[in-house]
């Protein structure tokens, strides 16, 4: 048998106050190759010794859920997705579980099926269609189907500032109110309206300045990521906007052109922050499948 490549993107979510809606894909991958057939499932990764590498991994349980009928194959997985660090880890396993099952069960499931399924595993749809399509894409989920589109972005790359220390997302949601004021959730999704329509528009600059006044999720996850107000600060002396909590934290990410972030990184390289700075670019492929 050909050996299966899948290659899924990792996701930036949350971006302003596009909660579990908008979703930014990566160039930062999580790569599954599929190997031979086997008597049980057997996964190899250098993932740390947490990770399953039986049938209890999620990859396999995904590919399980969408077909239980698959034989067991002999898996080999290589990721630069750091794990629990609001970047969908645990999301590029599922997208590649669905991809794996679409191929060896050859069942013909549209990118909106893979989609839907993802969704119906991750709960919410936000860094599922980002890393299934690519570049930035809006969605929502009413339980059984998503609805999303998908907007190129420009020519912007990502400053991602990774703590050391990951955080459930368990633990993360349950900083979250149950209640949000009215007229406050009135203003956020009006703000992330407009967001959205002036990046439709290609007016970039104006939009990514939206992205930094969320009232939704980031005051109340912002203890995870402490450096958060330090690197907005250390961005807007540079004049950058566009600094949030990505995804459930702990990391926090910053849009702009390339070179003014390369410059961001080196200021920030400077004041000793605990957590590594990654410059990527975005992901306009989404999870891909090829065989060699």
């Amino acid at each position: 048998m050909a050996k299966i490549i899948i290659r899924v993107p990792a996701t930036t979510t949350n971006l302003g106050s596009g909660v579990d809606s908008v979703g930014l894909a990566l160039q930062l991958y999580y790569t599954v190759i599929v190997e031979e057939k086997t008597d049980e499932w057997k996964v190899n990764h250098a993932l740390g010794h947490d990770i399953p590498t039986d049938e209890h991994n999620l990859i396999v349980q995904t590919i399980l859920k969408v077909d239980s009928d698959i034989h067991p194959h002999q898996l080999t997985v290589i990721s630069d997705v750091p794990i629990a660090h609001g970047l969908g880890s645990s999301t590029t396993a599922v997208v590649a579980g669905i991809k794996i099952a679409n191929k060896l069960g050859d069942l013909g499931l549209s990118i909106e099926d893979q989609i839907n399924l993802g969704t119906k595993i991750e709960g919410h749809p936000e860094s599922v269609a980002a890393a299934m399509l690519g570049n930035l894409v809006v969605s929502t989920y009413d339980g059984e189907t998503v609805t999303a589109a998908t907007l190129p972005v420009p020519d912007v790359s990502a400053l991602m500032y990774i703590r050391p220390d990951g955080v459930s997302e368990v633990e993360s949601r349950k900083k979250l109110p149950k209640q949000i004021d009215y007229d406050v959730a009135v203003h956020a999704s009006s703000q992330e309206n407009v967001f959205i329509a002036l990046v439709a528009q290609g007016k970039w600059e104006q939009a990514v300045k939206l992205i930094e006044n969320d009232h939704l999720h980031e005051p109340y996850r912002k203890e995870l990521v402490p450096e958060i107000d330090q690197i907005r600060s250390t961005a807007h002396k540079l004049d950058i906007f566009g600094t949030y909590l990505s995804g459930a934290g702990p990391t926090v990410a910053t849009l702009g052109k390339k070179a003014a972030l390369t410059q961001l990184r080196i200021d920030l390289a400077q004041q000793n922050l605990n957590g590594s700075l990654r410059l990527l670019q975005i992901d306009t492929e989404g999870a891909t499948v090829r065989g060699e």
